[in-house]
């Protein structure tokens, strides 16, 4: 019997982030196309995308900024390394090919979950019994 063996590319943990975005790309047969969507969830180096119409091919080039707010956050080239046809739910793998020092302050490490330490729920705590 035959094994199949894959490695894992991902350099960290993703964490589930909802950030609006905008991806930018040329089709094969030379269409610009601007879409809109949802961030599923963002790694160090990357993020699942949830775009609500057309999908990139695979392997090709996005322009995807990461919008506030009050305007764009943060502007990244990345590349198509998967893609998920669900017609109620298209999703696109992209990884970054530049700013992956500004994603990664930017987007990624505001994106991880909150940990309350011991000291900050001892605080909550006598808070709560103060108002009771």
């Amino acid at each position: 019997m035959a094994r199949h063996i894959t490695s894992e590319l991902r350099t960290g943990p993703r964490y589930l982030a909802s950030l609006l975005v905008r991806a930018e790309w040329e089709t094969e047969e030379g269409r610009h196309v601007v879409a809109e969507g949802m961030t599923e969830n963002v790694g160090p180096e990357g993020a699942l995308v949830h775009l609500q119409r057309e999908l990139p091919d695979v392997g090709s080039r996005v322009q995807l900024a990461v919008l506030s707010e009050d305007g764009m956050k943060l502007q990244v080239v990345t590349e198509v390394l998967r893609i998920e046809r669900n017609p109620g739910h298209p999703l696109a793998a992209l990884l970054l090919l530049d700013a992956t020092e500004e994603w990664r302050g930017l987007v990624w490490e505001p994106a991880a979950p909150r940990v309350a330490s011991a000291d900050e729920d001892d605080e909550a705590e006598d808070e709560d019994e103060a108002t009771h």
